[in-house]
């Protein structure tokens, strides 16, 4: 297994991976112009001017024929939600981030490059960022894009009534967290007034406001989008790459209602892709928007959401995929047939994977119960019996590779005698004493397997029987967003959005954030990532998200469990893309423009 390798670049954290590439022949990939764009960055002690390149595909010189390739690729449990300011989970945002696109993006190096905005700075502070809209951007739909879009996609993010599960991310803005937080049912609630109070505001070539309503989305010269943080934020341009701020069209939700992400008619966005049909629980079907900026890519795609892996893997290998997902119960299979073999992709991931425990629901109320479990684990014999060795043993939350990477931590490493011993001490005084302990998991083949394993390591290792909780798969995820409905025990994984620590501790630990979904809050913890957020030189901030990320670990709100690898199948008439760690629906998604699409062989 291939492990990136990862490199700071001032207080931008701009990181670079060397991580291993598809094989195969020579690919024709759409013809590309380099566009040089100059940016202002936060270093220590002022700013500085840097060259940004991002690649720009030359405008397609016939047109496409009439029938395109279609990469074809399974995606498993059909997404809870896809609405940009509600969704949080890897299938969700693998498509929303081809329909869409923020006014920054990632390229292949995980570097923070234009997107919708081909120019930003930040003041001398760190505390205003101006992005500047490209001339001329559209939606798929051929209407224009301007910033009053952007300011009305933060805006709703951050309006308590939207109630996104990501909203927190924009915290850091001036005003978000008091307007976020805010009683809606109280007498006196205006949110006006906490709009007026937000630092997003949508202005035109001069600097001045834009105008309201459909005025303001059809203004030409509303070009800028300023963010004012209350403190420091040399991260945030990356942060505006992220879903919840991709430009949804406020007439298409209001008029599509509760559902309206449900529906190619509303999902109208400024990405790659159109979302042509949607099958709820079966298909979707995406064709290359005319409109995007970076050029028309050569093929169609097509998701489906095929559940059992087994059906997946053998439809395959019946040419009905090009991209499959593989796990251990494959490996014979592939090891066995020199052209699976071939064809098999396994590379470097972005996601830690643990099990979580419900600060709230007894006995994981008790630390040491919790230890008890955390020491019960023998993760070396999970990755080698359960994952085929796709995967590696961690102790820690931040993976091998990332900014924040904790080498040196050894606690609640696997023990039998000591998780006993911690049974023993806890309040329950043993095995014998626990209440019923649920294991919820989404309930395919392989979920069952896995879970089964698991109940098997805490019987044998600390005499307690957990009782299986199967869940259809689409709940299951749903269940987990919410404090009220999320399980006492399940086990839950965390992917990169980007490449900073902030997103690992900050996005996630912080109260209020992901972590109170299983009832966790820590004020020091929460201080010393406050820390690190508003903090400028590069290695100072650091210091502060280990020592939090130290913190964390030792209070066991979960048990950290394996880092995940990227396992998928392709075709070989499948080239050009270039993988990352965080790639999410299919090899190389993060740009879907290096990609060809051969014929069927």
């Amino acid at each position: 297994m291939q492990t990136p390798k990862w490199a700071i670049v001032a207080s931008v954290l701009v990181i670079a991976s060397m991580i291993l590439v598809a094989c195969g022949p020579t690919p024709s990939p759409v013809v590309q112009t380099a566009v040089p764009v100059v940016q202002t960055v936060v270093v220590p002690g002022g700013v500085q001017t840097v060259v940004v390149v991002q690649t720009a595909a030359a405008p397609p010189t016939a047109v496409p024929p009439a029938v395109q390739p279609v990469l074809r690729a399974n995606q498993g449990t059909y997404p809870d939600i896809f609405d940009p300011q509600k969704s949080s989970f890897v299938n969700e945002i693998g498509v929303l981030t081809k329909v869409y696109e923020g006014l920054t993006t990632l390229n292949t190096k995980l570097e923070t490059v234009p997107g919708a905005a081909d120019k930003w700075e930040y003041n001398e502070d760190a505390t205003v960022l101006t992005f500047h809209i490209r001339d001329g951007l559209k939606y798929s739909d051929g209407t224009m894009l301007n910033a009053k879009r952007f300011e009305y996609s933060l805006l709703r993010n951050i309006n308590p009534e939207t109630a996104g599960e990501y909203a927190a991310i924009t915290d850091d803005i001036a005003g978000a967290a008091e307007w976020r937080a805010a009683d809606t049912t109280a007498e006196d609630y205006d949110p006006a007034t906490f709009i007026a109070a937000v630092g997003v505001k949508a202005l035109d070539a001069s600097g001045n406001p834009c105008l309201e309503g459909e005025e303001g989305y059809a203004q030409v010269e509303c070009n800028q989008v300023q963010i004012t943080t209350k403190g420091p934020a040399p991260y945030f341009h990356t942060v505006m790459s992220l879903w919840v701020t991709f430009p949804a069209k406020q007439e298409n939700i209001e008029a599509g209602g509760e559902q309206w992400w449900n529906s190619s008619k509303y999902q109208i966005g400024n990405g790659p892709y159109v979302l042509k049909t949607v099958e709820p629980f079966v298909r979707m079907y995406f064709v290359p928007s005319p409109s995007y900026w970076r050029g028309l890519a050569t093929y169609d795609i097509e998701y489906r959401f095929i559940t059992d892996a087994a059906v997946a893997f053998e439809a395959y290998k019946n040419n009905e995929f090009e991209v499959v997902g593989y796990g251990a119960e494959d490996l014979a299979q592939i090891n066995a047939d020199d052209t699976l073999k071939a064809e098999a992709q396994l590379y470097a991931g972005s996601c830690t994977f643990a099990l979580m425990m419900h600060q709230e629901r007894e006995p994981f109320t008790d630390k040491k119960v919790r230890e008890a479990f955390a020491t019960s684990i023998d993760r070396e014999a999970w990755v080698r019996d359960v994952l085929g060795g796709l995967g590696a043993p961690t102790l820690t939350w931040i993976p091998p590779g990332y900014p924040g990477y904790d080498a040196e931590e050894t606690r609640f490493a696997f023990d039998a005698e000591a998780a006993k011993a911690s049974l023993a001490e806890s309040s329950y005084g043993g095995a014998a004493g626990l209440p019923t302990i649920k294991w919820t998991f989404g309930d395919t083949a392989r979920g069952r397997t896995r879970a089964e394993w698991q109940a098997a390591q805490f019987q044998n290792v600390l005499g307690v029987t957990v009782q299986l909780d199967p869940v259809e798969p689409t709940t299951f995820t749903a269940m987990t967003k919410d404090k009220a409905t999320s399980p006492m025990g399940f086990i839950l994984g965390w992917c990169a959005d980007y490449p900073d620590p902030q997103n690992w501790l900050s996005v996630y630990w912080k109260t209020g954030a992901f972590g109170e979904r299983i009832g966790y809050t820590n004020p020091e913890a929460d201080a010393l990532m406050v820390q690190g957020d508003t903090t400028i030189d590069p290695a100072k901030r650091l210091e502060y998200y280990m020592e939090a990320q130290r913190m964390v670990i030792g209070d066991l709100p979960a048990v950290m469990y394996w880092n995940n690898v990227n396992t998928r199948m392709v075709k070989p008439w499948v080239t050009g893309f270039e993988v990352t760690p965080q790639d999410n629906a299919y090899p190389g998604d993060i740009d879907p423009l290096t990609i060809t699409v051969g014929q069927p062989k």
